[in-house]
C-alpha cells in the first residue's frame, strides 16, 4: 500500500529525528505510521507500507511496547497482533516523559546519591561532590515539580502551559506586596 505524500513526510520526518531522540529511524516510522493510521496495523501492514524488513518492524514494535507508547489489539477474525497508539496526545507525552524519566533521570538520582554518600578522599573529591550535590538538588526540585504537574488533570496542565510567561509576571506581581503584621497588606520597600 502507497502512503500518501502527506503521510510520507511524516513518517520520514520522525524516523530521521528518531536518531536525535535516541531511537533508531525504524522505530520512529513506525511509530509515526500507528500515530496517524486510521486503524490498528499489523506488523505485515507496516512492512508494506513502509517497506522494511519483518524483523526490523518486529524488534521496533518490541521497543515501542517497551515504552508503552503503542498498544496491543485484537481484531475480530484475525489472530495477528495489531498495533495502535493512544487517542490522547497528552497521555502519550505522558508516558514518553515518565518512560525518559526513569531510564535516564531515576538512575542519575541513585549515582548521584551513591557518590554523594562516600568520604571524599582529597578536596579535589570534595570540590566535586559539592558540584554533585548542585547537580542532585537541581534535579531532585525538577522531579518533585514533574510529580507535581504528572497529577494535574489535562485540563489544567493545558491551562499551565498556555500561561507561558505570564506566571512570571504574577510571580513578579505577587513579589512587589508584602504582608505586613496583621494580615495587611502593604507596598514593598
Amino acid at each position: 500500500m502507497q502512503l500518501s505524500p502527506l503521510v510520507q513526510s511524516f513518517v520520514l520526518h520522525f524516523g530521521e529525528m528518531g536518531s536525535r531522540w535516541g531511537i533508531n529511524r525504524t522505530v520512529g516510522q513506525i511509530y509515526a505510521l500507528l500515530f496517524v493510521a486510521e486503524r490498528p496495523l499489523n506488523a505485515d501492514d507496516l512492512v508494506d507500507m513502509l517497506g522494511l524488513s519483518r524483523g526490523g518492524v518486529s524488534m521496533g514494535l518490541k521497543e515501542l511496547q517497551s515504552w508503552n507508547l503503542v498498544q496491543l489489539r485484537h481484531l475480530p477474525s484475525d489472530r495477528r497482533d495489531h498495533f495502535t497508539t493512544p487517542d490522547d496526545v497528552w497521555a502519550i507525552m505522558r508516558t514518553l516523559v515518565e518512560e525518559r524519566k526513569k531510564r535516564e533521570i531515576d538512575p542519575t538520582l541513585t549515582t548521584l546519591r551513591d557518590l554523594l554518600m562516600a568520604r571524599p578522599q582529597s578536596d579535589g573529591d570534595a570540590h566535586a561532590q559539592a558540584r554533585m550535590a548542585a547537580m542532585h538538588d537541581q534535579i531532585e526540585l525538577l522531579t518533585t515539580w514533574y510529580a507535581d504537574i504528572q497529577k494535574l488533570e489535562t485540563e489544567r496542565l493545558v491551562q499551565l502551559l498556555s500561561l507561558g510567561s505570564r506566571i512570571a509576571k504574577a510571580l513578579e506581581f505577587k513579589d512587589k506586596f508584602l504582608v505586613l503584621p496583621g494580615g495587611k497588606k502593604g507596598a514593598a520597600s
